[in-house]
Parts: C-alpha cells; structure tokens; sequence
C-alpha cells in the first residue's frame, strides 16, 4: 500500500472527499462569524455579550461532542451525523433571524451543538477507517480544507457586513450545509462501529451538561466583575466546572501526565489561545482601530492560510521519520505561537502598523498550530488505541472545545469589566490577549510530557 496517497485511493477516497467538504463547511461558518461578531454584537446591543457570541457555540458543542460519542458507540456515526447537520441548519436560521442578542446567542449554541455531533463522527470515522500512518495525512486535510474558506469566506463576510447585513454570512452556508449532508451521507452510512459502549458511558452526557452550565455561571460571573454578585455567581460556577472536567477527561490531564493526558491538555491550551487571540484580534482592529471588517477579513484569511501550509509540511515530514518527530513538532509549533501572541498587543499600541504587525502575529499563530494541531491528533489516536472511537474523538474534541470557551469568555468578561470600571477598552483588550500568551506557555510546559517516538 502507498501510503502517501492513500487517503485518496480506495477504499478511502469517498470517506476523504466527504470529510473535506463538511470540513470546509465548518471552516466557512468559523471564520466568517469571527469576521462579523462585531458587527453583530453592535447592532443588536450586545457589545457586554461579545464573548458569548463564541463561548455559546463552544460550550454547546462540547455538550453535542459527548452525547455523539455515546451514540457513535452503540449505533455508529451515521444518526449523530445527520442531526448533527440539521441542528446546525437550524442555528444558522435562527441567527439569521435573530431580532436581539439572547436570540442570536440561541441560533449560536445549536449551531455549536450541531458542529459538535457531526465533527466527532468525522474523528471518529477516521479512527474507525485509517491506519496510522494515514491519520496524519487525513488531519491535515482537516488544515487544507481551511485553504478556499480562507481565500475567500472572511473577505466575502466583511463585505456582507459592510456593504448589507451580517444576517447574509448564515443565509449564505445552508446551501453549503445541503451541499454536504447529500455528498457525505451515503459514505458514513456504510460505517459500522464494533464497539460497545463503556458501563459509564450513559452518565457522560449528563456530566457534560453539568460542565456547560457550570461553565456559563463561571463566565457570567466573570462578565459581572467587579461586583460582588459575580464574585458568588463566578465561584459557584468554579465548583460546577472541576468535577465534570474530571470525569471527562483522561486522567491526569489536569497535571499533564505522560501520554494521552498530556496530550489533551496541550493541545486544550494551545487552541484556546489561537482561536482567542484571534478573535480579539479582530476586534482591536474593527473597535479600537477602526479598520474595515472586510479588512480584518483578510488578516484573519492568512493566518489560516499559514496554518494549512505547516499543516501540509507535517505531514510530509512524518512520512519522512516514519512519526518520530511528532512530539518535537508540537513544541516547535507551540513555540511559533507564543512568538506571534507576543506580537499581538502590538497592534493596540503603536501608532501605525497595526495592520502589518496582525498579519505577522496571525502568520506566526496559524504556521504554529499548524505544526502543533494535526500531530497532537495523530498522537493522540495512537498512544489512547484501547479506548472506543467515541471515547477518543470526544477527548479530543473537548481539548478543542472547552478551553476556547473559557479562554474567549474570560477575554470577554475582561472587556465588560473595562467598560464598567471605567477603564480604557484598550487595557481591556490588552489584558485579554496576556490571558493568550499565558495559556500558550503552560501548553508548552505540557508539551514536554508528550510521547517522544509513535508505537509500532
């Protein structure tokens, strides 16, 4: 078998087109929404709410992760895939419709809901369908299916916004969402889990609706600092959050223990700053800055630009050390993105190029993950193969999922305490982007506890 090709030869090459277009639909949404968040939250009066345009999609989609999980080990992928689809269609229709900010945080946490159901199936389909010499190969697919969205979505977002209405950028992804149910369904319904699910597998998706509502106490507290009603409401959602996170998680992970713990912890990290300092990125540049939300479009578009361009050289340099060099590649990855956080504050405080100094910052953050996200995967499925499919694709999406959450909502509250305390929103701002650069440290800490060479 020729393993770099593979993924597009059968009988893997109806599964990989398949992935590639629900992927690319997901990547469309992702960025274009971060291109107009603002403008959202502008015109329906939620400036206080901006955080909770994106915590709302990501605690929900990690409540849609565990439940799929679940199903995917008794049924297999292919009903958790299909309401997964529909329930993301119908977020989008909400939101497009949406008169006021609490409707439109509504269409986002079944949008976040939906995404999270149907991306487990594709993690899992890859677990259940390819070996793992092509499992780097297919996750960076993952990156490259980012490559047309990031020509082309948040530019085309930014003029919507500018030139009609933000409400167009989700009219404009159902037929995308159409597009890819009928071109990816026949495949995952000739997908079989062999799997059973584990004794304590019904009681996960309980634990993770009590992870998401602790979650939202935490961040509403956070957003009402310094207050002392959100001291109280921010504590009692702490004590909510840790018990769940444990039972969710691998063991360990909360001290980053050897193997597969260290590895969801992260990679957990590392994308929570990403997807943070890229979404106040964008808002230092269309708030503080006043640039164009077509303009801040663009930069979001290399970034992710640069992220699928590592993406395609890690996988070429695992087919060239047969994946020995995975665990130095996250770290070198993770090193990128702490050099590009440390440029972002920038953009707020020099008097001119801001614009050259986000462009340097995204290209250093998206070229860093892209090292860093697809290898993290691929080690992943390899040091934890005892464990069900579901299992796996839940751990990991919930690195993908809940840390972005608290790491956007914490940036979030900051920026309401900056308006309530009389701050300049500049320090808020700035403080949101140092919660980033913290966060990317700690991942690299974590980092050096990876496995250092793949099993045979």
């Amino acid at each position: 078998m020729t393993h770099q090709v593979g993924i597009f030869r059968q009988p893997h090459q109806a599964l990989t087109i398949g992935i590639i277009l629900a992927v690319t639909m997901v990547a469309f949404e992702g960025l274009a929404v971060t291109t107009v968040a603002p403008n959202l939250a502008q015109d329906l009066h939620g400036i206080d709410l901006f955080g909770w345009v994106f915590s709302a999609y990501l605690l929900a989609q990690l409540t849609g992760t565990v439940l799929a999980s679940h199903q995917i080990n008794q049924r297999g992928p292919a009903l958790p895939f299909i309401a997964g689809l529909v329930l993301f269609g119908l977020g989008l229709v909400i939101t497009a419709f949406a008169p006021n900010m609490p409707i439109a945080l509504v269409g986002r946490a079944l949008q976040g809901f939906g995404a999270g159901v149907f991306v487990t199936c594709i993690y899992s389909s890859i677990f259940l369908c390819y070996e793992d010499a092509l499992r780097v190969q297919i996750l960076a697919v993952f990156s490259a299916s980012y490559v047309i969205p990031a020509l082309i979505g948040p530019y085309i977002a930014g003029v919507l916004a500018v030139r009609f209405t933000w409400r167009l950028v989700f009219w404009g992804l159902l037929p995308f969402l159409l597009l890819a149910t009928v071109l990816t369904l026949p495949t995952f319904l000739r997908i079989k889990s062999g799997d059973q699910p584990n004794s304590d597998e019904s009681n996960r998706f309980g634990v993770a609706i009590q992870l998401a509502i602790g979650t939202g106490l935490l961040l509403t507290g956070l957003g009402q600092l310094p207050q002392m009603m959100g001291v109280w409401v921010a504590l009692a959602g702490l004590l909510f959050v840790v018990p769940p996170l444990r039972k969710l998680l691998p063991a360990g992970t909360f001290v980053a223990y050897p193997g597969l713990p260290a590895v969801v912890a992260s990679r957990g990290l590392f994308v929570a700053s990403y997807f943070g300092l890229q979404t106040f990125l964008v808002f230092a540049l269309t708030t503080l800055k006043e640039r164009a939300p077509d303009t801040a479009g663009l930069v979001v578009a290399v970034g992710t630009l640069s992220w699928s361009t590592a993406a395609w050289l890690q996988a070429r340099l695992d087919r060239h050390d047969g994946g020995d060099g995975r665990r130095l590649r996250v770290q070198v990855g993770i090193v990128f993105m702490l050099v590009g956080a440390g440029l972002a504050p920038l953009v707020i405080w020099i008097p001119n190029g801001d614009l050259g100094m986000a462009v340097c910052s995204c290209i250093l953050l998206g070229f860093g993950i892209g090292l860093a996200h697809p290898t993290s995967g691929a080690i992943a499925f390899n040091c934890a193969t005892k464990r069900s499919e579901g299992a796996i694709s839940a751990d990991l999406q919930i690195a993908d999922t809940f840390t972005p959450a608290i790491s956007i909502g914490l940036g979030g509250a900051l920026l309401a305490m900056s308006r309530t305390s009389g701050w300049a929103l500049s320090l808020g701002v700035t403080a949101a982007f140092a919660v980033q650069l913290l966060l990317i440290i700690v991942s690299l800490l974590a980092a050096s506890r990876l496995p250092q060479r793949r099993k045979a």
